[in-house]
């Protein structure tokens, strides 16, 4: 069985293609575009010397492969390219905008797990009852619900008609002043400071972009862990171990749950890197300066550095989530070595 570190060293190796493949997918992909970047920063009234002009300095006249080898030499020293748009590095501007993408999607990955796993073993274990068609409900609003239709919803009610939720403008209202930058997550950064009312406000800012994004990703949690569980409560093992007259709960926790959780964990690690990815929606609804709405800005103004750095960011995320779902296997069931060796 390989040592811990060499399996994580292996995986890491083995996925330096892959990120290779997205790297030349999205240099090629964002040349196809339509819009000249050149014309847009030139401006309307630029006139096509002024137009060629840009181009040269912006080396988009050069032919595609050496624009390619230029920016792989780039991201070989840690050089994302420079934003357009804000005349920022894109490195720089993804480190400080990706804590609050994070931060958003890990609450609600965490809402998401608090009610769609006991609702699924509920579900599973009481097979056609009231509880079994809320979990049906539940999973079928989850999807047919757009997110943005939602989150709408949620700020129409909450902010507008209620009263109750802050006004949906970013991740801070402007009376308060952010946190020392620690950790980027204001709501840790808050914490360390001591600051309770600033965590609050944090908080109250994060409540409608979480529940948007936790009803839609609560359906695939809640209807995998039902099936699962429906699966594992069928098995041998757990019909002799309550003839050997164990607890349900027990037999429940100890035993159906834990052989239950390894395709859940799964899913898992897909719904949060497709959170990440999607978020852009939400971040849009509620203002929310993450990468999602960072990158859409900069698709929608054709400026090529900060797309290819989110499409790159995202791709080295998922291999990351991929690796600690497989570590998270070993820990769930020993029985599982390192690279699904059994």
């Amino acid at each position: 069985m390989p040592t811990t570190l060499g399996f994580i060293l292996k995986r890491l190796l083995s996925a330096l293609p892959n990120l290779l493949g997205v790297v030349i997918v999205t240099f090629l992909l964002t040349r196809a575009l339509p819009g000249d970047p050149a014309a847009y920063f030139a401006g309307g009234a630029a006139t096509p010397e002024a137009i060629e002009q840009v181009r040269k300095t912006l080396g988009l006249d050069r032919p595609l492969p050496e624009q390619f080898l230029l920016y792989v030499a780039g991201l070989a020293k840690g050089d994302f390219g420079t934003s357009l748009t804000t005349g920022q590095p894109v490195l720089q501007e993804l480190l400080t905008r990706l804590p609050a993408s994070v931060e958003m999607v890990l609450l609600a990955l965490t809402l998401a797990c608090a009610i769609a796993l006991p609702l699924g073993v509920a579900a599973a274990t009481r097979p056609g009852s009231w509880v079994d068609q809320l979990c049906r409900l539940v999973t079928t609003a989850g999807v047919s619900l757009p997110t943005f239709f939602t989150g709408l919803l949620l700020a129409y009610v909450f902010y507008f008609l209620l009263g109750w939720a802050p006004a949906p403008l970013g991740r801070l209202d402007p009376v308060f002043s952010p946190p020392p930058a620690a950790t980027g997550l204001y709501l840790v950064d808050a914490l360390l400071v001591g600051d309770l009312t600033l965590w609050w406000a944090a908080f109250k800012q994060l409540i409608l972009p979480t529940v948007t994004m936790a009803i839609f990703v609560l359906a695939p949690i809640a209807r995998m862990t039902r099936a699962s569980m429906l699966q594992v409560l069928s098995s041998d093992f757990v019909r002799t171990a309550r003839a050997s007259g164990l607890s349900r709960s027990t037999v429940l926790i100890r035993y159906a749950l834990r052989n239950a959780l390894l395709p859940v964990v799964t899913t898992l690690g897909m719904v949060f890197g497709f959170m990440l990815g999607s978020s852009v929606i939400i971040e849009k609804v509620f203002g929310w300066p993450g990468i999602g709405s960072y990158a859409i800005d900069a698709l929608t103004a054709s400026d090529y550095a900060p797309v290819q750095g989110f499409v790159l960011a995202m791709g080295v995320l998922f291999v990351l989530l991929n690796l600690g779902v497989d570590l998270l296997y070993t820990l769930i069931d020993p029985r599982i070595g390192l690279g699904g060796e059994t």
